[in-house]
């Protein structure tokens, strides 16, 4: 089986939030979730500031978190290892919001169900990339199978940074992260 997942090269992401906007509009999403979220995080204090920004959305985890609380099995595992939302069987529990130590599925407020990221199926079963990838202006994210993605973009390339906490679900994510970002946390700021 492969495993699909996402690459972000946080040195190339200037924080433009395109990814967010292009997947936020792909998903006709309204006010309220955004399953493509930048944030910026400033570490240190003056006069040795440093900022990065941090493009995240769901990460296909190996053991999802948000499957396993599920009580209706409305996520489940595709063969390529995306993790999607059966709208049908979700009742808008909010156990997978809680489940997620990502912060990733959220609860639409208009529909009352949850809603997340299936790194856009339907556009890839037509042969596109997820969009927050084709739209995205510095190339600074990726889109395949993990294994290739690994061999493509080297050893450099890590799962967990401390802003998004340890990681123990296997994220699919690899993050080719700025230095400022594998130091601590940081600090959220709005830009």
């Amino acid at each position: 089986m492969t495993q699909i997942g996402f690459y972000y090269d946080q040195t190339r992401c200037a924080g433009c939030k395109t990814c967010q906007v292009a997947c936020k509009d792909k998903n006709r999403l309204g006010v309220g979730p955004v399953l493509r979220k930048v944030a910026s995080r400033q570490v240190g204090t003056y006069p040795a500031v440093k900022l990065y920004h941090l493009s995240a959305s769901c990460n296909h985890c190996e053991s999802p978190a948000c499957m396993a609380k599920c009580p209706t099995g409305a996520l489940s595992k595709t063969d390529e290892g995306a993790v999607v939302r059966d709208a049908e069987a979700c009742i808008g529990c909010s156990s997978c919001v809680n489940a997620c130590p990502y912060g990733h599925p959220q609860i639409d407020e208009t529909t009352g169900l949850s809603v997340k990221c299936d790194a856009c199926s339907e556009w890839r079963a037509a042969g596109y990339l997820p969009a927050c990838v084709e739209a995205c202006p510095y190339r600074a994210l990726d889109f395949g199978d993990v294994e290739e993605l690994r061999a493509k973009y080297g050893a450099e390339a890590v799962s967990s940074i401390p802003a998004l906490g340890e990681d123990t679900t296997g994220s699919h994510t690899l993050i080719k992260a700025r230095a400022a970002a594998l130091e601590d946390e940081g600090t959220p700021v709005t830009l």
